[in-house]
């Protein structure tokens, strides 16, 4: 049997992993579907396909985000199938988030605690009920983890470390931090440093002139000075180019730099979502708190300290992106962007290695280490802690599964109505019950968002059509936010006549 080369070798295990993932995920979780915020994206990169700008107009459209709508672009020539698409990324995410949290934690630790990490992660439901709906977040993570892997595997690795959180930088802004932190963290160099310090003392040494106390404010300045070394312009611009892409992306698009930024900001504003300094202080943890639930926040905590007191040299990579990411999630949330547990979700699977190493890390100290038995014991209270919290995993878990099948089975009866002809001949603007049907529709029309009204915030037209959901069940599924304003029911406007219906919707006309 011919031997596989070495270099293929190593592409074949993660792409089986990562197939085998995707494969199970697809068996439990096989209604998946895209959410509000990218099916915008796909309508948006249809209207970029034609050369048109994007349509912003609509009530409470998402924040635009340059990759996603370049995939939207990309993909248009596909029709229906962009949606294809996107389902596949996202699943594909999904499974590519366990993979790196499970090199990274053997990387850092041993094969046993990143596959533990890995399941962790795998079965939290918010990373399982965002994922399977396609949001940008998980093709971040994926990203932010895949540069964190490439340093844990050759430290200060560069460009392609910067060439990944570029990409991530057009997804969240978040990475724009993590790339300047990088830069920094490459123009540091501890030997460099040595070396010049070294002659520096000896300059120093000649001016015996000076003060004890200039000497050392200047002998600590000189230090600062000499341990750092400008990265190559290139590195440079690699780390940069995502904010200014992104803010030539708005400038080309809508005709501010800033578009992004001032329209999430206000979609915040409506929505009455927590941010400030203060919110972070008083939400960010139990966001946290939500992807993690307290058993992995305590083993998150435990695996960090006893990692950092016992397996320093292992696990400050791992603890530096931790914080790191969190520092990011609370300054974006102090500016005044949201605070949701899903922006905590790149922390989360970071510290899932740490969960993980609290559970097992006691296996990595010698066996007369004098820590060992204690670690063992806290060991033992946290697996007690996830046994005790097992039944309302399963329910969390349970309760996504069962969101997903309620929810998709609406978006198709809606895609349905498009395609059975419902809003032949298009005579006048398409009022829906709230901003969640905009998209969907926009998408299977192929018409801009703003021929399509929220009724909740914009009111009826006088003619046109009129989608109402037909029972209780669609309304209670059909709020994207507990803030939305979205009233619960209304009847159709005087005029208009019914059309068709279906388990989910009914559809009213108006036409001359």
């Amino acid at each position: 049997m011919p031997r596989v080369p070495s270099r293929v070798s190593s592409w074949l295990t993660p792409a089986a992993w990562v197939a085998g993932v995707t494969a199970a995920l697809l068996l439990v979780f096989p209604y998946g579907f895209p959410n509000y915020d990218t099916i915008y994206a796909l309508v948006w990169g249809r209207e970029l396909a034609h050369l048109d700008s994007p349509d912003y107009g609509s009530a409470l459209p998402p924040t635009p985000h340059p990759l996603t709508d370049l995939i939207g672009l990309v993909s248009t020539p596909l029709g229906d199938g962009a949606i294809t698409v996107t389902m596949i990324l996202a699943y594909l995410s999904l499974a590519l988030i366990g993979y790196f949290v499970y090199r990274l934690g053997t990387i850092w630790f041993d094969r046993w605690i990143g596959a533990l990490a890995a399941a962790i992660v795998l079965t939290r439901a918010p990373f399982l009920s965002n994922g399977l709906r396609a949001y940008i977040d998980l093709p971040y993570i994926a990203l932010c983890l895949g540069a964190l892997l490439l340093e844990a595997k050759k430290p200060k690795a560069g460009w392609p470390v910067l060439a990944l959180l570029a990409l991530a930088g057009l997804l969240r802004p978040e990475a724009w931090l993590f790339s300047i932190a990088y830069l920094i963290y490459l123009a540091w160099s501890p030997a460099g440093s040595r070396q010049r310090s070294e002659a520096a003392g000896e300059r120093a040494s000649l001016e015996r002139a000076d003060t004890q106390k200039a000497g050392l404010i200047r002998s600590a300045f000189v230090r600062a000075r000499d341990a750092l070394s400008p990265p190559p312009p290139a590195l440079i611009a690699l780390a940069v180019a995502a904010p200014l892409l992104w803010a030539l992306f708005d400038l080309i698009t809508t005709g501010s730099p800033t578009y992004s930024w001032t329209g999430t900001k206000e979609t915040v504003e409506t929505l009455n979502r927590h941010t400030g300094p203060v919110d972070v202080i008083l939400y960010g943890p139990r966001a946290l708190g939500e992807v993690l639930q307290w058993p992995g926040m305590v083993g998150a905590l435990g695996g960090v300290v006893l990692g950092y007191l016992y397996l320093r040299r292992r696990s400050i990579l791992g603890i530096a992106a931790a914080l790191l990411a969190l520092l990011a999630f609370a300054l974006l949330g102090a500016a005044g962007l949201a605070i949701i547990a899903r922006y905590t979700m790149l922390a989360a699977a970071i510290l899932s290695i740490f969960v993980a190493l609290a559970l097992l890390g006691w296996r990595l100290l010698e066996p007369d280490h004098p820590a060992r038995r204690a670690w063992q014991v806290f060991a033992a209270l946290i697996a007690l802690m996830f046994v005790a919290w097992l039944p309302n995993q399963w329910d969390l878990d349970s309760r996504v599964d069962t969101d997903l099948t309620n929810q998709a089975r609406i978006e198709n009866d809606l895609t349905d109505l498009v395609d059975a002809g419902a809003f032949e001949p298009v005579c006048g603007k398409i009022a829906v019950p709230n901003h969640r049907a905009v998209p969907r529709l926009a998408f299977g029309l192929e018409i801009e968002p703003t021929q399509i009204v929220s009724a909740s915030e914009e009111g009826t037209p006088k003619r046109g059509y009129f989608v109402a959901p037909a029972s209780p069940f669609v309304i209670h599924n059909f709020i994207l936010d507990p803030n939305d304003p979205t009233r619960a029911s209304f009847p159709p406007p005087p005029g208009f006549e019914e059309v068709v219906r279906n388990e989910s919707w009914v559809v009213y006309r108006r036409c001359p």
